[in-house]
């Protein structure tokens, strides 16, 4: 058996290509979707993903408000920042990138991004709003992984579905999703004190790395024909790399692709459907701002 490959890649780039078709309609209505982005300090993943966001808003269309502090700015400053997005009217998104500097609570930062501009989805407002199944922004990398299985034809109902890794950014959001009446999947979340971790994984028709630990989900984790989603982005050392490092999932790749039925690969998998997840909850806001 081999793995049918999920190309995020060319997924996203349909999905950012719908966002700046609808974003130009949107601009002939007079409004200009615009989301500012707050980056604290220079973590390199963070200055990368906002870099990437960055080239996305400019592929569809949308005005970057990027603001870069340094990494001492106060819990304070950074909330005076964002009360006065908050009140711009210009500004349509909010996202401060985590993670933020060890002195600065980002729960407290979470919560005062308002509800209407939190296009990461993360605020208990919205939260709550996807348990009950009202309107929301959902979080943009289980927002991701849904449309990825919905564009590659996987069938979610009755499939159980195996979340390994219980963040509040994917995997408890994720398994409330897929346990939804959209998807009706049965799920399973694993964890750190899961016994016998394999034992689970080997029943899952649709298995999600989520963990943040390079390779730990190996091919005889792995039920035959299982879909496989990777969403672990983890760096490692390599000598041979220009950079010295390269970067790898929380699955075994290649083992993995001999017995999955379909997986994702890192890069070029759940990554860039993240980015455009945010693009299309930015242009949901602006259209919001309208009512």
């Amino acid at each position: 058996m081999s793995a049918t490959i999920i190309d995020g890649f060319t997924i996203a780039a349909s999905t950012r290509a719908r966002v700046a078709e609808q974003v130009s309609s949107l601009k002939k209505s007079g409004v200009d979707p615009c989301l500012a982005v707050v980056l604290v300090g220079d973590n390199p993943a963070s200055v990368s993903y906002v870099s990437g966001k960055a080239k996305a808003l400019q592929e569809v269309g949308m005005i970057d408000r990027s603001i870069h502090l340094p990494a001492d700015t106060s819990e304070d400053e950074l909330l005076t920042l964002v009360q006065d997005l908050n009140a711009d009217k210009t500004v349509h998104g909010i996202l401060v990138q985590l993670p933020l500097p060890s002195h600065i609570n980002e729960q407290l930062i979470i919560v005062a991004i308002d509800p209407a501009k939190d296009v990461d989805g993360f605020h208990p407002v919205n939260l709550g709003n996807m348990l009950i199944e009202r309107e929301c922004f959902l979080p943009c990398t289980p927002h991701g992984v849904l449309v990825l299985l919905r564009e590659t034809g996987v069938q979610t109902v009755g499939a159980h579905a195996v979340i390994v890794g219980r963040s509040n950014i994917v995997g408890k959001p994720l398994s409330i999703l897929l346990a939804r009446r959209d998807c009706n999947a049965t799920v399973t979340v694993c964890h750190t004190k899961t016994r016998d971790l394999g034992a689970m994984t080997r029943q899952a028709d649709i298995l999600i790395a989520a963990a943040g630990s390079p390779r730990m989900i190996t091919a005889d984790m792995i039920k035959p024909g299982a879909t496989v989603i990777d969403v672990g982005v983890n760096r490692v050392s390599d000598a041979t790399a220009k950079k010295g490092y390269r970067l790898v999932g929380d699955v075994d790749f290649e083992p993995a692709c001999a017995v999955a039925g379909a997986i994702t690969p890192v890069p070029r998998g759940v990554g860039p459907m993240t980015i455009a997840m945010l693009m299309e909850n930015t242009l949901v806001a602006a259209e919001r701002s309208m009512r």
